[in-house]
């Protein structure tokens, strides 16, 4: 990184900690890291999509969404949870049958209030995924949302209710989207929005080859595609500042081959300053965009070794994690797959390319499971970087065998600080589920990370964390003033002993169909105190903030007077 200059005078908020713990824990001496809490914090929702057990189409096996945001600026994070429909209710256009989104206020007491026909965010669309970001720097949180059939923009009010503005602002692409990233790919303050397209389908007129036609998976009748159906190409919007966004796709040389895109995550892969796009796409090789840094990307997928996996084949890929799990101050892409094959860890050599990581970490042993959300995120507080993987079956038929099941039991992997990962799914006290997305966030503001999971056909789950080891933490909040409000795009580097110790950057839209806190959380183990905090903030200052105390929530303003 570039020498850090000028020292920063940062805002300091500390958030009243969480002694007791939220309904639904488990006794202190029990090993289990996290439990299912979500009906006795008042997560109601149910999550629809078609028929529980006999799905005809694609879609009703997608749904899913989850995103962590703080939608009324009290300093917790809320809960929106993206719902499905049905086929018979979206073709007859019933919307009063409709199943809705649900968005869940913090009580900030471990509990939630249904508050989502009061902020008017219950969108009854066919609900894919979701991904929070404030896109016009007015101080709110807004909101887009994919879905099968046009997507929704809505504006944050500042006053605990949002205005749908899809049409106005010329982001309501009809189709099929799936997963988005919010992120500002051109450096001018402002963040634009990429919006991932999985295929062409029309369910009111389906193709010939679906027409009460079956496809056969282990010698099962199952739903078909995407093989042998047309899939989509993605979207670029770019933020005019004025409320709307203009389709730079084409201008920005987005070259997307129609492949079954789903997961998608912005970040700087290469280390030089602005945000590249990865794109985890479904029985198609991935994608991999490279900013050129004037407003045009260049597709590297193949070139750096993310497209396929160590055998040259592609893969079946649904969720997207992104981190730096072994501290080299590179970040590292994490990919969920299909049942009987692997999920796959790319590991950032730091010169522009990526190592198929998966054997060596020790990550195989997902290949009975199918994975859909996912994060790399440091559950235990000691520095490094562990994961988690939500499974759940894509075909409800799986049951009539004996060696698989609809309902999966997740992967959790506690790093082991020498590259490799201990499967630890056992500390996992909850019941197996149709997972889906997944996102991750410090609920309680007690600097543990928890889980919201959405689980197909039935009820989320709300995943508290119970950890209470003597271990250090840092909560960071970074606010832009030149840079975008979220500071999307922006580094933070932890100093200790004269070296590096730690690198995060503040991303938009991961996981599957899901956003995550943007707040940064840092484990430190024994170190109450961090000797520096580096900020590089996405318009290209640098910040340091030297001797920061832990266990706090701390808010820092990109200064004004910092320069590069």
């Amino acid at each position: 990184m570039k020498s850090a200059c000028v020292r920063a005078f940062p805002i300091l908020l500390l958030t009243t900690l969480i002694v007791s713990r939220p309904p639904g824990f488990s006794n202190e001496s029990d090993p289990v890291i996290f439990q299912d809490s979500a009906y006795q914090s008042g997560i109601s929702g149910f999550i629809r999509s078609g028929h529980p057990t006999n799905k005809k189409y694609l879609v009703e096996g997608m749904t899913g969404g989850v995103c962590l945001f703080d939608y009324n600026n009290d300093g917790w994070l809320d809960i929106y949870l993206v719902n499905g429909s049905t086929v018979e209710d979206y073709i007859r256009k019933m919307e009063s049958n409709r199943a809705r989104n649900y968005l869940f206020k913090n009580l900030k007491d471990g509990t939630f209030v249904d508050v989502t026909d009061q902020a008017r965010v219950g969108d009854p669309g066919w609900g894919m995924g979701c991904a929070a970001a404030d896109f016009d720097n007015d101080g709110d949180t807004d909101l887009y949302v994919t879905n099968f059939g046009p997507n929704v923009l809505f504006e944050n009010q500042g006053d605990g209710t949002f205005k749908e503005i899809s049409r106005s602002s010329g982001t309501d692409h009809g189709g099929w989207s799936t997963g988005c990233s919010w992120g500002d790919f051109n450096n001018d303050g402002l963040v634009d929005l990429y919006v991932a397209n999985y295929l062409e389908l029309d369910v009111t007129q389906p193709p010939p080859e679906l027409k009460g036609e079956f496809c056969s998976y282990l010698s099962l009748e199952v739903m078909c595609g995407p093989q042998g159906l047309p899939g989509a190409a993605d979207v670029l919007y770019r933020n005019r500042g004025d409320g709307t966004f203009v389709d730079a796709t084409e201008v920005s040389k987005i070259t997307d081959p129609r492949y079954y895109g789903l997961g998608v995550v912005s970040f700087d892969y290469d280390n030089d300053q602005d945000l590249d796009i990865f794109v985890a796409n479904d029985s198609t090789p991935n994608l991999l965009y490279q900013n050129q840094g004037d407003g045009t990307f260049l597709e590297v997928g193949l070139l750096s070794g993310v497209a396929l996996n160590e055998d040259g084949l592609e893969q079946a890929c649904m969720g997207v994690a992104v981190g730096d799990y072994d501290n080299d101050g590179n970040l590292d892409i994490f990919v969920t797959n299909f049942a009987q094959d692997t999920n796959t860890l790319y590991r950032n050599l730091g010169d522009g390319f990526f190592l198929d990581a998966t054997t060596k970490a020790r990550l195989r042993d997902g290949f009975p499971f199918m994975g859909w959300g996912t994060a790399f995120f440091d559950y235990d507080l000691d520095g490094w970087k562990d994961l988690m993987v939500v499974n759940g079956h894509l075909y409800p038929e799986v049951e009539q065998r004996t060696d698989l099941s609809y309902k999966q039991a997740d992967l959790l992997y506690h790093n082991e600080r020498n590259g490799t990962f201990s499967n630890v799914a056992q500390k996992l006290g909850y019941s197996p589920h149709v997972g889906r997305g997944a996102a991750f966030g410090d609920l309680t503001n007690d600097g543990n990370i928890d889980a919201v999971v959405s689980n197909l056909d039935d009820r989320p789950y709300l995943l508290y964390n119970p950890n209470q080891n003597e271990s250090h933490w840092l909560l960071l909040e970074l606010r832009g003033t030149r840079s975008n409000r979220d500071a999307i795009g922006a580094r933070v580097w932890l100093e200790t002993g004269g070296k590096t110790s730690q690198l995060q950057e503040v991303s938009s839209g991961s996981s599957y169909l899901s956003g995550s806190d943007l707040r940064l959380h840092f484990g430190l183990g024994t170190r109450a105190r961090i000797e520096k905090l580096h900020i590089r903030w996405p318009r290209g200052s640098f910040q340091t903030l030297e001797n920061v105390k832990t266990d706090r929530l701390l808010t820092v303003l990109e200064s004004k007077t910092s320069w590069n």
